[in-house]
């Protein structure tokens, strides 16, 4: 190992980390597999990009989106549950209250679902996965569950999908609880100085790290 370069083996193809540019190294030739972004680049982007849709469009909220997808399938069973409303602050209502909700705004969501925050959730998963095939694709013992789970938890898979939709939705209903999750009310909120948004992120930290501590003690 030199001083500039680290070098090891993943899923059978050379890696190469150069530290010397903020940790990143976008080499895509054969047998070298490009690696993530170091955590300050990757910060400085994510800035960056909240920026931006904040200057643009509006601040980014990702939790709001899987209530509305709930809506469009409600609504495509039973369409009474969003109805036209000319004349309304929205131009649709729900007779159910949460769709309802500041002047029918999420209802015009659920009858219009092709608007911003959809399409953003959409290119949210579009990306992760142009990332993980620009990457060199991702290890196959990794696409079950991470390393660091199969030594803490074992290789069982029914038990990493059963904690994963069990946390998935503990997470989810604490966000619509709160009204945001973390890119709506921590990062989005504290760009914004928003009280709430502070609030959020101690929570966050003060329950997220003891909870990964006593979860995850084995390294990978």
């Amino acid at each position: 190992m030199d001083s500039g370069r680290q070098r090891g083996d993943w899923a059978g193809r050379r890696i190469t980390i150069c530290p010397a540019v903020g940790g990143v190294r976008f080499n895509l030739e054969e047998g070298v597999s490009p690696m993530v972004l170091s955590w300050k680049s990757g910060g400085i982007l994510l800035g960056l990009v909240f920026l931006a849709a904040v200057a643009l469009v509006k601040p980014i909220g990702v939790s709001t989106q899987f209530v509305i997808v709930d809506g469009i399938l409600w609504n495509a069973v039973d369409p009474s549950i969003v109805t036209p409303a000319p004349g309304d602050e929205a131009d649709f209502a729900s007779t159910n209250a949460y769709l309802n909700k500041s002047g029918g705004a999420y209802a015009e969501e659920v009858a219009k679902p092709l608007n911003y925050g959809l399409v953003f959730v959409l290119a949210i998963i579009a990306g992760a996965g142009l990332s993980a095939l620009v990457r060199g694709g991702v290890p196959r013992a990794d696409r079950t569950m991470p390393a660091i789970w199969r030594a803490n938890f074992g290789d069982a898979a029914w038990k990493r999908y059963v904690a994963s939709f069990g946390a998935g939705f503990v997470v989810l209903y604490g966000a619509r609880l709160a009204g945001g999750c973390t890119s709506g009310h921590m990062m989005s909120g504290m760009m914004q100085t928003a009280l709430s948004g502070y609030i959020f992120a101690a929570g966050v930290f003060v329950v997220g790290i003891p909870a990964a501590i006593a979860l995850f003690r084995r390294e990978a």
